[in-house]
């Protein structure tokens, strides 16, 4: 009875599968029906089918959902796949699709469907594809001693692959076993981690075998796709043991021999590298105005008290794309297909938004303009993604080659104050065109630039229609930052005042001094904008060029110097070295040096007040201590010297003395008298920041007279009394 019942159950299956495969003429071959496969790769889903003859095949999908009564979903609609779909099929037998940077939301099964030209005529294949999508995670098991690392999934990865190992990001072992073979390393600071051989790039996350804070770095994204022009973010978090003190951190993505460059110091980033988030666990490093030569993988490095880290770690993949409107002829209808298409998957599921004739007209999350195309031959579509409307696609003619567009040659140019620059485009009618100017669009209305008073004697239109036609403005001022617009007139209509034009920023040069290593400085000639086309950046000594062409620092916009230099120094870029940045002085500290200007000219007054007073006294009758006085000042020469020497002080100096800790002196010798042996004093408080109180100095002129033997009696008792005088200095 069991075998009867199992024989049964076999034909009722192979029935079932003839059914599928081949009822009637129709069949729908699934090869293989599951796959297994890593996130972030590509798999193909091998397809083939059969119809009846008679029938012709109108249209080809593939779905994954299907509600009652309803027509399945065609997947090429669908914005979660939208770049990520390539249909391979045909329309004869050839079903195949291939589905790229796959993530684990893909999972799924997938069926194939079609549809004739009868009635009645469509078929979808059963039971479909099944695909599961997994990422890699080292599995730690086993005891303190004995560990056992297991390369682990979600499901069982189709095609037996090849496990690569890696210790700290270096390559490690290959092995067909999901298990590490070798003993694993005791020490605290080693992390692991696996790959399958072909995808190299899809490491696991590294794991901590014999703590939690071993040496890693693990990337926010393994690939980002992201819009020339446009801005992006690439993180990561590192971990180190708490005893570790991190000394640096840096970005880079070039390495040769262990040697990497810092890319906030490299030219071709020059002002558009910034570490925009910068902590103890995790980095951000932010690049603007992207290019499509910054397309390449860029990794993180920390530096610890006796290390540096992360340079082997896999990092983050940059994949940077412009935008195109691709046109499908239906061959089956008139209409036409609109797809806004790029070279990689754009991260983040963007919205996209379509033109016609540079207005708005419709946003989805489809790649594909969903409305029907104009049938008119003047109108052109173009493309762009919420969030950079200013980024649009070169428009494109639907229903003909000569449609009315408008093409500029840079959509952003970043310029010299007082240079001159040319913005060019080309452009087509339709119709004969009657006149053509350029304007800005921050304008209410356009306005030719030839006619703007602000622009007057600066302005001048080159070039003709088969050519490029170029507006050329000297004398650049940043006021002339904006973005400028091409339009022409013919005898129907104006063309071109709403499509996006050129976007000018105009800069200065400036001299940015930072701290580097230990007696030096960096200098870097910074601007607000990008300089377009990769300049030369030239750097002045006091006004003299350095002119080392062989040394790369001397071509780039960064200049190391020492920290005591007090040269000047300035910038400028080749072609354009009259346009000069400010020059920039660097002392040992500026601090010491207004302190020692300021003693220096208090010394320097109260030597001559002393002098001043002096001579006065020496105007008055003999028969004053003046009058001795005046009888040595002026038959001898003076002489200054300036200098730490101590002196004796009085009873009451002494007490005024107590709380002062740097006084310096000046001394004044009269040589007038054999018996004159001692000097003229001024004393000089320096500032003290003790307290705020403390913002009177003063200076103690001395007087040695001759000796009580051979002056009045009157000057001995006046020495008693004046024997030092003070001038009073308040602090500036």
């Amino acid at each position: 009875m069991a075998l009867r019942t199992a024989g049964s159950v076999l034909v009722v299956f192979l029935w079932s599968v003839t059914v599928v495969l081949g009822q009637d003429g129709w069949s729908v071959t699934y090869t293989p029906q599951s796959i297994c496969a890593l996130k972030w790769s590509t798999v193909d889903l091998t397809c083939s089918y059969t119809y009846p003859s008679g029938y012709t095949v109108t249209t080809t999908l593939w779905f994954t959902k299907w509600g009652t009564g309803v027509e399945p979903k065609d997947l090429g609609q669908d914005p979660e796949y939208a770049g990520r779909l390539v249909y391979n099929g045909d329309k004869k037998n050839d079903c195949t699709m291939t589905i790229t940077d796959l993530r684990e939301r893909d999972s799924a099964t997938y069926k194939f469907r079609l549809l004739t030209d009868q009635e009645g005529g469509k078929y979808t294949g059963e039971p479909g594809v099944t695909l599961s999508v997994t990422g890699l995670q080292v599995k730690v098991t086993g005891g303190h001693q004995d560990k056992t690392l297991t390369c682990s999934t979600t499901c069982t990865l189709t095609d037996n692959p090849t496990y690569i190992w890696y210790k700290n990001g270096q390559h490690l072992d290959e092995s067909t076993s999901p298990q590490y073979k070798d003993s694993v390393s005791s020490n605290y600071e080693d992390s692991y981690s696996c790959a399958v051989k072909g995808h190299e790039n899809l490491h696991s996350p590294a794991v901590c075998v014999q703590g939690e804070s071993c040496m890693n770095v693990t990337y926010t994204h393994q690939s980002i796709c992201a819009l020339k022009g446009s801005t992006v973010d690439i993180s990561c978090f590192y971990t180190h043991h708490s005893w570790h003190n991190v000394a640096e951190v840096s970005w880079f993505n070039k390495w040769e021999s262990g040697v990497t460059k810092d890319l906030s110091l490299n030219p071709e980033y020059a002002d558009r590298v910034e570490y925009h988030r910068q902590t103890e666990k995790d980095s951000t490093l932010r690049i603007t105005d992207l290019r499509e030569s910054d397309s390449t993988e860029y990794k993180f490095r920390f530096t610890t008290d006796d290390a540096r880290w992360g340079s082997s770690f896999p990092g983050t993949t940059l994949t940077v794309t412009g935008l195109q409107v691709k046109v499908t002829p239906d061959q089956f209808s008139e209409h036409k297909t609109l797809t806004c298409i790029t070279t990689c998957t754009l991260t983040d599921n963007p919205t996209y938004i379509w033109y016609k004739n540079g207005q708005h007209l419709d946003e989805s999350t489809s790649p594909q303009y969903k409305d029907s195309v104009s049938s008119n031959y003047e109108d052109s579509y173009s493309c762009a993604v919420k969030g950079h409307e200013d980024l649009h696609s070169p428009a494109v003619c639907v229903q003909g080659q000569r449609c009315n567009r408008v093409t500029y040659t840079k959509r952003r140019i970043c310029v010299l104050k007082g240079s001159t620059v040319d913005i060019s485009c080309t452009y087509v009618g339709y119709y004969s065109t009657t006149s053509s100017f350029w304007f800005r669009s921050d304008k209410s209305t356009p306005e030719d630039l030839t006619r703007d008073p602000g622009y007057a004697g600066r302005v001048e239109y080159t070039g003709t229609y088969r050519g490029p036609f170029t507006l050329r403005i000297t004398d650049l001022r940043e006021e002339d930052s904006a973005e400028y617009r091409f339009t022409f007139k013919t005898d129907n209509f104006e063309w071109g005042h709403s499509l996006p034009g050129t976007t000018l920023s105009v800069t200065g040069l400036q001299v940015k001094v930072t701290p580097a290593a230990e007696g030096q400085k960096t200098l870097t000639c910074i601007t607000t904008c990008t300089l377009t086309d990769n300049p030369t950046y030239i750097w002045y000594k006091n006004g003299q060029r350095l002119d080392e062409p062989t040394s790369q620092q001397y071509s780039s916009n960064t200049l190391v110097v020492l920290g005591h230099s007090v040269d000047s120094y300035s910038c400028a870029v080749e072609h354009h070295e009259d346009l000069h940045s400010p020059a920039v002085w660097k002392q040992t500290s500026v601090l010491t040096a207004a302190v020692g200007i300021i003693v220096v000219v208090l010394v320097l007054i109260l030597c001559l007040s002393g002098l001043m007073w002096f001579r006065k006294k020496a105007s008055k009758p003999s028969n004053t201590r003046d009058t001795a006085d005046d009888g040595q000042g002026d038959s001898s020469p003076v002489y200054d010297n300036i200098s730490n020497m101590a002196m004796n002080p009085t009873a009451a100096q002494t007490a005024d003395t107590d709380d002062q800790d740097d006084v310096h002196y000046a001394s004044v010798h009269f040589s007038g008298s054999k018996n004159q042996e001692g000097p003229l004093y001024s004393t000089v408080q320096v500032p003290q920041p003790q307290k705020e109180d403390e913002d009177v100095h003063y200076a103690a002129v001395n007087f040695n007279l001759p000796s009580a033997a051979t002056r009045p009696a009157a000057a001995q008792a006046a020495e008693e009394d004046s024997s030092v005088l003070y001038s009073t200095v308040n602090k500036p």
